[in-house]
């Protein structure tokens, strides 16, 4: 992939020809500087200006520092929220994940669109060939990016309405879980065992007024403050299993 990329855009002196690269962005700033300020009071620091290689750096050790710590699961989720989407373009600006400043996808022909794109025109340029449209294939690259998205879509989705049947044949038993989400209307939980995972409804939390707190990622008890979490363990009980909506409904056991 790196060094197909490599050969028909690493050229000196010349323009290169016009070929979809796999691309990917720097980290949302605004979104880094969230993850800053919420590692901070775990005693973590992490880089949010200069070089792209340094602050790369400080991202790694973030996450090598945080495993097996309680904080785990809530660095890790708000880090991967902080990254953007990797997609194809011919306009190439690295990919930034893979520290390459050439990429591209050419190894799976039988399941990308765009692998097929780089053999063709690889097999073109390696004739003679004129350089292609920019335009036409910009517009190839919009697409397959919209595409890759549909079919990440439908893969969640297919997976959801499996976990969604075979849990309902639970319903009623006891798991523990991991809080894998926070919303002001409640608390998604992974269950530990099999990775299913399901609502805790605000409303059912009956021991006191919670609130949301988005910047934090948490929900706090008004009277009690009690706070729940990303990464925080809970004990769970199924409680529904609703097909239709690809919904666990989970409770807590106390």
């Amino acid at each position: 992939n790196r060094t197909v990329a490599e050969t028909i855009g690493k050229v000196p002196a010349k323009k290169a020809k016009v070929f979809p690269y796999r691309i990917h962005d720097v980290p949302d700033p605004e979104k880094l500087d969230n993850l800053a300020r919420l590692a901070l009071p775990f005693g973590h620091k992490v880089r949010t200006t200069g070089d792209k290689n340094d602050i790369a750096k400080s991202f790694n050790r973030l996450l090598a520092d945080v495993k097996g710590k309680r904080e785990q699961h809530l660095i890790e989720t708000v880090s991967l929220r902080a990254m953007q989407k990797a997609r194809y373009s011919t306009d190439n600006i690295g990919h930034y994940g893979l520290a390459f400043d050439y990429y591209t996808h050419f190894t799976s022909p039988i399941r990308r669109y765009p692998d097929m794109m780089v053999h063709r025109l690889l097999t073109r340029y390696l004739d003679g060939g004129r350089s292609a449209s920019k335009p036409k294939y910009e517009e190839l690259c919009d697409h397959c990016s919209a595409q890759e998205q549909v079919a990440a879509n439908a893969e969640r989705a297919s997976i959801k309405y499996k976990q969604v049947e075979f849990m309902s044949e639970h319903i009623g038993e006891e798991y523990d879980a991991v809080i894998s989400g926070v919303t002001e209307w409640g608390l998604y939980a992974e269950i530990n065992v099999n990775k299913c995972e399901g609502l805790v409804p605000m409303r059912t939390l009956q021991d006191d007024y919670y609130e949301f707190d988005d910047a934090n990622y948490c929900i706090i008890g008004r009277r009690t403050h009690r706070k729940f979490t990303i990464g925080d363990p809970l004990r769970i009980r199924i409680v529904r299993a609703n097909l239709d909506r690809k919904q666990l409904d989970f409770e807590l056991v106390e």
